[in-house]
């Protein structure tokens, strides 16, 4: 087995992510303050280390927001090869009640522009 399967792994035909995922819901709050440049720094440093891909959700307070200013930022210091490298996998955890087709892409589009991305990874 070589170095490209230990690290990573095939969830779908097109989706490849690494093995260990940053979790960010300890941005969701209650965790004490966050500093928003520092987390982006932090991000920076994970993806350097080899790791690409992040566990986000719409409740997560500003996870998805996080990775869009991450997102940005690659694209601006590395490039978009760089930026194809890293997944944002994330979760969408409606209200009770009725949902209709609106809402659902309602949320969808709001993930979208909270990422900065054209299309989700995962949801």
């Amino acid at each position: 087995m070589n170095d490209m399967n230990k690290k990573f792994y095939q969830l779908a035909p097109d989706l490849i992510i690494c093995r260990i995922v940053n979790g960010m819901w300890q941005v969701a709050g209650g965790h004490g303050h966050i500093d928003h440049e520092s987390a982006i720094v932090d991000m920076m440093k994970y993806l350097d280390s080899g790791f690409t891909t992040w566990d986000l959700a719409d409740i997560y307070g500003p996870a998805e927001d996080f990775i869009g200013d991450f997102r940005r930022r690659l694209l601006g210091l590395k490039g978009k090869e760089e930026l194809d490298r890293i997944q944002g996998l994330t979760k969408w955890v409606p209200r009770p009640g009725r949902i209709s087709r609106t809402i659902v892409n309602e949320n969808i589009e709001r993930s979208l522009r909270r990422m900065n991305v054209s299309s989700l990874d995962l949801l």
